[in-house]
């Protein structure tokens, strides 16, 4: 077996752990969601925390490219690798949060709401797509696959920049509508 052999092999194997990921991280948050833990504190702290971790993967997502077009690969994989991280620092408080506290209602009203529902909704699903999107650029370059690892992050990172961003901004959006 060749090396060429060795990377393909590996990248199937990779492709499907990637799959199976990309399904199971939307059901479990989606069946987690209606779970409520009984006699526990609502973490009502914890969005102002995602919502800043969303905030500094933005600016890490956009450092991460300037740095690979100077040249600086390690520092860009480095960012790369704190991105993904913060993703799932981010997603483990999240569902903290909904598993401890009800669901906060969006209470604008006129124009502004029809714009909350578009960015939350668009949000959501693009946070569903870029799972597996970003498994796979990241699985790409760590199998040395730099020609498709580039052509599909020119995918991968604006709509990972999109739902780091649009975080933030449902974040801002809805905190005035928080239980205090």
């Amino acid at each position: 077996m060749n090396k060429t052999d060795g990377v393909a092999i590996a990248e199937r194997k990779f492709n499907r752990l990637i799959t199976v990921i990309s399904i199971v991280i939307p059901l479990v948050v989606a069946a987690l969601f209606g779970v409520k833990i009984p006699n526990m504190e609502p973490l009502g702290f914890l969005p102002p925390i995602y919502a800043t971790i969303n905030g500094v993967t933005a600016v890490l997502l956009v450092l991460a490219v300037l740095a690979i077009k100077n040249g600086k690969r390690k520092t860009h994989q480095n960012l790369m690798t704190t991105c993904i991280a913060l993703s799932l620092v981010f997603l483990i408080m999240y569902i903290a949060y909904h598993m401890t506290s009800e669901s906060t209602a969006f209470g604008g009203e006129g124009p502004i709401r029809y714009i909350y529902y578009f960015v939350l909704i668009t949000h959501i699903i693009l946070s569903i797509v870029i799972i597996p999107l970003v498994l796979k650029t990241y699985a790409r370059a760590y199998l040395g696959k730099y020609e498709s690892h580039k052509k599909l992050a020119k995918i991968t990172f604006p709509l990972w920049l999109y739902v780091a961003v649009t975080g933030v901004v449902v974040y801002l959006m809805i905190s005035p509508y928080y239980a205090h």
